[in-house]
C-alpha cells in the first residue's frame, strides 16, 4: 500500500469525523434548548468531568495518550457549549454582585464562567472561551475603577452594553455569630469603603479581599468564627451563612456600572451612548478645545473624569461619555475636530444607554 492509500484512508475518516462531529453538535444545541426551557444552567461541569473520565478510559484501551485525547474533548466541550446558548465571564465568585449583573444581562440559562481577576476575564473574550464579559467600571460612591478602563485601553475589545446595578451590601458571618463576636471584617476594598460609618462603629480589622462573596467563601472554609464578611444577600444563600445585618452601605443611592465586553460591536440604535479614553496634547486651551469641539455639535457629555496616566508625572487621561454612536455624523465631526488638540483619543465602544437602573 503506497501513500496516497494511506492519505485516501486518512481523507475518508477525516470526513466520518466531521460528520460524527456535527451530529454531536446538533445533539448539544437540543440539549441547550431543553436545558432553555427548564431553566437548567448551561455549563454542567459535574457532566463534562464524567466524560473526560471515560474518554480517558478508552483512549488508554485503543493505545491513544489519555492527555491527547482529554485536550481534544475540551475543545469538543467548549464547541457544544457555544452552541447551546451565551456564555459569559465575570471576576469573582458565585454571588458577587458582578455575578448578579451578568445573570441579570444574560439570564439564568448562560453559561457564567468566574474567574480570579479580570485580566482573566478579558483574556477568555479575547480567546473566545466565551462569548461575553462582565467588568465593573464606576461605582456611584467610589468612582471609576481605574484597572478596568486599563485593561479596556490596552484591549482591541469592544464595549458592547451596559447595566447599572444597585448594590446592597450585608454583613454575613458563619451561623451562631453576632455583631459583638466579630473582631475581623474581610471583603473587596471598594465594598469596604461604601460601608465605613457601619463599620467603625464595630471597631474591627479590616482585612481587603479580591471579592465579596469570595470573602465569604473564605470565613466559611476556613471556619473563621470571629470574622465576617461584606457581600450580596445571594453569596449568604450561595454559602449557607448568617446574615447579621442588611442594606449597611452609606448612601442607599449605592450603584455600580457594568460594561459587557465583547469581540464584535453592537448594532446602532438611537439611544446610543459611546465610551472613550483620551490624553490632551501640552498647548494652552487643548482640553477646551476638545469640549467645544461637542458642544459646537450639541452632544451632550454624561461623563468627564481625569485621571494620572501613571506613565508621567503630571500627565492625565479622560475618561468620556456622550451621547450618540461616535459613526453617527455630529459625533463623527466632533472626534474629528478634537483629533487636534488631542495625543491620542480611543474609542471603547458604542452601546445602547441602559433604559432602568438593574
Amino acid at each position: 500500500m503506497n501513500i496516497d492509500d494511506l492519505r485516501n484512508q486518512i481523507d475518508e475518516i477525516d470526513r466520518q469525523l466531521i460528520s460524527l462531529f456535527g451530529s454531536r453538535l446538533n445533539l448539544s444545541r437540543r440539549i441547550g434548548e431543553v436545558k432553555s426551557r427548564q431553566g437548567i444552567n448551561i455549563h454542567d461541569q459535574k457532566r463534562e468531568g464524567e466524560v473526560i473520565a471515560r474518554i480517558k478510559r478508552m483512549a488508554t484501551e485503543e493505545g491513544v495518550d489519555p492527555a491527547d485525547a482529554a485536550r481534544l474533548y475540551n475543545f469538543i466541550f467548549k464547541a457544544s457549549r457555544g452552541v447551546q446558548g451565551l456564555s459569559a465571564a465575570f471576576q469573582g465568585e458565585s454571588g458577587a454582585f458582578s455575578d448578579i449583573a451578568t445573570r441579570k444581562i444574560f439570564g439564568m440559562t448562560a453559561r457564567v464562567v468566574p474567574l480570579e481577576s479580570l485580566e482573566e476575564v478579558f483574556r477568555a473574550v479575547e480567546e473566545e472561551d466565551v462569548s461575553y464579559g462582565v467588568i465593573p467600571v464606576e461605582n456611584s460612591l467610589e468612582g471609576s475603577i481605574d484597572t478596568a478602563y486599563n485593561l479596556l485601553l490596552d484591549s482591541s475589545l469592544t464595549v458592547s452594553g451596559e447595566l447599572e446595578l444597585k448594590i446592597s451590601h450585608c454583613l454575613i458571618a458563619n451561623r451562631g455569630a453576632t455583631l459583638s463576636t466579630i473582631k475581623k471584617i474581610y471583603s473587596h476594598p471598594q465594598a469596604l469603603g461604601q460601608c465605613q460609618a457601619f463599620i467603625k462603629h464595630l471597631k474591627c480589622q479590616l482585612i481587603p479581599a479580591y471579592d465579596t462573596a469570595g470573602s465569604v467563601k473564605l470565613i466559611k472554609d476556613k471556619k473563621i468564627i470571629d470574622g465576617a464578611a461584606i457581600a450580596s444577600s445571594s453569596a449568604a444563600e450561595i454559602y449557607d451563612m448568617e446574615i447579621l445585618a442588611r442594606d449597611i452601605q452609606d448612601n442607599p443611592e449605592n450603584y455600580t456600572r457594568f460594561f459587557i465586553i465583547s469581540k464584535t460591536a453592537s448594532d446602532p440604535t438611537p439611544a446610543d451612548k459611546t465610551s472613550a479614553i483620551f490624553t490632551v496634547k501640552h498647548q494652552p486651551g487643548a482640553l477646551s478645545g476638545i469640549l467645544n469641539a461637542f458642544a459646537t455639535e450639541n452632544i451632550n457629555l454624561t461623563k468627564l473624569e481625569s485621571r494620572p496616566t501613571r506613565r508621567k508625572p503630571w500627565e492625565y487621561k479622560f475618561y468620556m461619555d456622550f451621547e450618540g454612536n461616535y459613526h453617527d455624523p455630529g459625533p463623527s465631526r466632533a472626534l474629528e475636530q478634537a483629533q487636534q488638540y488631542a495625543i491620542f483619543i480611543k474609542i471603547l465602544g458604542s452601546y445602547p444607554r441602559s433604559k432602568e437602573r438593574g
